[in-house]
């Protein structure tokens, strides 16, 4: 695993590997989407990581999918964060915040009766967890244009309260049925405006978060992920393998410190390989996720088909993966059941060497 194990430079950060620890929802923080010291136990428990992405993190109030998922729109929010990094700091590590606002996943049950928005007003199909129980999805209220420039901002302060809580950086989350993702794609953005239509258009807004964000902490800290095929979330695309060539070519001229990119669907309903083209089309790092085995990885590292790997359940069960994968030693396995139930059960009590 020499590929796999060795340095990459990833924006202003010397990662001592290429296995960076993907963004996994785990639900875990307090009331008022408080992160807490369980959360930092679990982090720094897995510092050996090239790079940490930590879960999705809201960036403004009542946009919540998940119920106990953190916030960074508060000052209370970004003092407990430095829990966190100083934790995975104190262990040598490296971390990045995921910022994010769910759009049309999110819920007025999970959000104090705030009313739902997304790109276009099509709601995610079937029905989501709730407070009450599960509740289906709600038709969300499509954006007016003269509220965009806020929700920019929010992502731009956001990553500059990460900053000053200790993060190395921050990912901007464009994948995954979310706010970003809901623009970006043509399957639930149908606008006839300046933010519709056209593939130019569906990117303006990615393009509007990616500048304020970029001049909020500077390109060489800001990483941006994105699922091209990913179906999550009533997601899809008329083309996306078009999709993904215009956006790696256009993101060259943001310099980021890389581009992360889910390379199938949850569902295995939309089939491509979307990492040969980014990878024609994008001169910065390029990180692929979803599914890798650590030969795989090596291999693609190798082969020069992406720069690294973002390991989900891999660091979830694992908490030492990357000396796993140096000595060739068994990897636990993931125990579904606990993936996103509160307590340290699942999550701060997997093994390690």
């Amino acid at each position: 695993m020499n590929k796999l194990l060795s340095p990459l430079q990833v924006g202003a950060l010397n990662l001592p590997n290429r296995m960076l620890m993907a963004p996994l929802t785990r639900t875990r923080a307090d009331a008022g989407h408080m992160p807490n010291a369980l959360m930092a136990e679990y982090y720094a428990q897995r510092a050996s990581a090239g790079l940490i992405v930590t879960e999705c993190t809201m960036v403004l109030p009542d946009t919540s999918a998940f119920g106990a998922d953190p916030g960074i729109y508060s000052q209370a929010q970004m003092e407990a964060w430095k829990q966190t990094t100083a934790a995975v700091h104190a262990k040598g590590g490296r971390i990045f915040m995921q910022i994010w606002h769910a759009g049309r996943a999110a819920h007025p049950g999970l959000n104090n009766g705030a009313e739902t928005v997304s790109s276009s007003a099509l709601a995610v199909e079937g029905e989501t967890h709730t407070p009450e129980g599960k509740k289906p999805n709600v038709l969300p209220r499509e954006l007016r244009v003269d509220e965009i420039p806020a929700i920019v901002q929010a992502y731009a302060d956001a990553a500059k309260r990460a900053r000053e809580a200790g993060f190395d950086g921050v990912e901007v989350h464009g994948a995954n049925g979310y706010l970003i993702d809901q623009f970006l794609r043509d399957g639930a953005n149908k606008r006839q405006d300046a933010y519709g239509g056209s593939m130019e258009n569906r990117a303006r807004f990615l393009f509007e978060v990616l500048d304020a964000v970029c001049a909020a902490i500077g390109p060489d800290r800001v990483g941006l992920r994105l699922s091209p095929l990913n179906s999550y979330n009533s997601m899809i695309d008329s083309d996306p393998l078009g999709w993904t060539a215009y956006l790696a070519e256009q993101l060259g001229r943001f310099q980021l410190a890389y581009l992360h990119l889910m390379r199938a669907d949850f569902f295995g309903v939309q089939k491509a390989d979307v990492m040969t083209v980014a990878r024609e089309k994008y001169q910065g790092v390029l990180i692929g996720n979803m599914g890798y085995s650590a030969e795989e990885a090596e291999q693609a590292i190798a082969e020069g088909k992406l720069d690294a790997v973002a390991f989900g359940t891999g660091f979830l069960a694992n908490p030492d993966l990357p000396e796993r994968v140096k000595r060739g030693a068994p990897w636990n396995k993931p125990d579904q059941a606990t993936f996103y139930t509160p307590g340290a059960k699942g999550y701060t009590d997997y093994p390690t060497l």
